[in-house]
């Protein structure tokens, strides 16, 4: 732990130092946990033979002594949530050799999701792991990091909906408790369970840049509970993109596609058109990885469930040069939203889908989502064609010939021609997509990793094609 919180100090800095932004520490730096450290400890607890019967936790054993470190070992951990808080802990409590004993266990239990946004901060999932559920993706992955930890993930809300599962005998042959969770509700229900069977918890949550972090012992402390947070005022991140369940996580979803459609894409085709290919080059030189750089050139599929994002988007695949065509892409952008998305989630998440636990997938507070069949007669529909028509117009720098141009009865004509075709619409297996049958899942993989494109061929060829259509910009292309 104390490594992870200097090399976060470290991580920072250097961030700042080659991004040229906030200011660096400049005062002198302090850090000790020496209340963590125990005033004695008897000889054999430290001797030769205790350490080097320590294996990979020696350290650890000479601070604390090797009876501390078999307690680690056996504990019975149940940690609740897998985000970003939930990868650090896991990490820890690999490192640490907690719950990596004979008798030790540590169950997960996260009822989300991976998305690409979660990759900058979810450090133990991967661009490969986008769809799959955070649980099983982060113990694969901190069981990779030791294989002696007695891991066991779970796609379960920890609610009063589910103490089917999470039952009586579950809560008293826990050690203790931890949680990672990114709302008030939630921590307050597990808080309360802590209460009822006595357990200890180590409370800690994040809101944007707020966090909190909280030990609570039973009949030593005040339980999370007893003092209440101010109102959460932003919607969480992680559910945001594949279940949101109210209006605020709604706002925020809606928001981050039109900052990527109308601010983000934009300022890259920009940096394109100025430098070219050498774009690409001081992406990589900045640190962008070969995934990251092709989502901004082309997008990413799996996102996209197959149109055409990012740089590819705009200046080619559908670069307009007539307002038909901001409509046709504006039709085309209320499918991918509305239908092949919803489409794609049922395809790998089914309405009947069960977790691990014999739980259904689709429990409160996830809704089951219903894809969308565009309607001429529905206002919201025409609404949101109409509004992106308009703002895609203005992004080419397209002008309508008269104030009264472009209204609801232009866009419905404009609707029925070629130009506002939608194609057909398959969900694809994606092969990182775990299924019951774990043979099939092995050999899918295989095969889609023997019949994969390199990414950098992927990127050349996007740069390429992105460089031919430099020469016949529209004129007034906005950035």
């Amino acid at each position: 732990p104390m490594a992870a919180i200097f090399g976060g100090v470290v991580g920072q800095e250097v961030i700042k130092a080659a991004t040229g932004k906030f200011h660096p520490i400049v005062q002198g730096f302090y850090l000790d946990a020496l209340e963590c450290a125990p005033e004695s400890l008897p000889p054999g607890e430290v001797s030769a033979e205790a350490l080097h019967a320590a294996g990979r936790y020696a350290a650890q054993a000479a601070v604390f002594g090797r009876s501390f470190v078999g307690k680690l070992r056996e504990l019975n951990v149940f940690l609740v949530g897998s985000g970003a808080l939930g990868c650090e802990f896991l990490k820890g409590f690999a490192m640490l050799g907690v719950a990596c004993g004979d008798g030790g266990k540590l169950a997960v239990t996260d009822d989300d999701i991976i998305e690409k946004s979660n990759l900058s901060r979810q450090f133990l999932f991967r661009n490969h792991n986008v769809g799959q559920s955070k649980s099983l993706s982060a113990v694969q992955a901190v069981t990779r990091m030791n294989p002696e930890l007695h891991a066991r993930a779970l796609q379960d809300r920890v609610a009063p909906e589910t103490e089917g599962v999470f039952d009586a005998p579950f809560w008293r042959s826990l050690d203790v408790v931890v949680n990672a969770l990114d709302n008030v509700k939630a921590r307050l229900y597990v808080d309360g369970r802590c209460v009822l069977f006595t357990k200890p918890l180590l409370e800690s949550g994040t809101l944007g840049a707020k966090c909190n972090t909280q030990v609570v012992l039973p009949h030593r402390t005040e339980n999370y509970g007893a003092s209440r947070d101010p109102p959460e005022k932003q919607a969480p991140q992680c559910a945001v993109h594949n279940f949101p369940h109210n209006i605020d996580q709604c706002l925020v979803l809606a928001h981050s596609e039109f900052v990527g459609n109308f601010d983000t894409a934009p300022r890259e085709v920009s940096d394109f058109l100025a430098k070219g290919p050498e774009w690409v080059a001081e992406l990589r030189a900045a640190g962008e990885n070969d995934e990251s750089i092709l989502d901004k050139l082309r997008g990413d599929v799996r996102v996209t469930c197959g149109a055409p994002g990012g740089c590819i988007d705009v200046l080619v695949a559908e670069r307009a040069t007539t307002f038909a065509q901001c409509v046709g892409w504006a039709r085309r952008r209320f499918e991918t939203y509305f239908h092949n998305r919803i489409a794609q989630l049922l395809f790998n998440f089914p309405p009947d889908a069960i977790t691990s636990q014999g739980v259904p997938f689709w429990s409160p507070p996830k809704r089951l989502p219903r894809p969308l069949a565009f309607d001429l007669g529905d206002p919201l529909h025409m609404q949101f064609v109409l509004a992106a028509a308009r703002l895609r117009a203005h992004l080419f720098g397209l002008a309508p010939p008269s104030p009264d141009a472009w209204g609801e009865s232009e866009v419905r004509a404009l609707l029925a021609t070629p130009d506002a075709a939608v194609p057909p619409f398959t969900p694809a297996m994606d092969a990182s997509i775990e299924t019951d049958n774990k043979e099939e899942d092995e050999r899918r993989k295989a095969k889609a990793a023997a019949e994969a494109i390199p990414d950098e061929q992927k990127i050349a060829a996007a740069t390429a094609e992105l460089a031919a259509a430099r020469g016949s910009l529209p004129a007034g292309l906005k950035g």
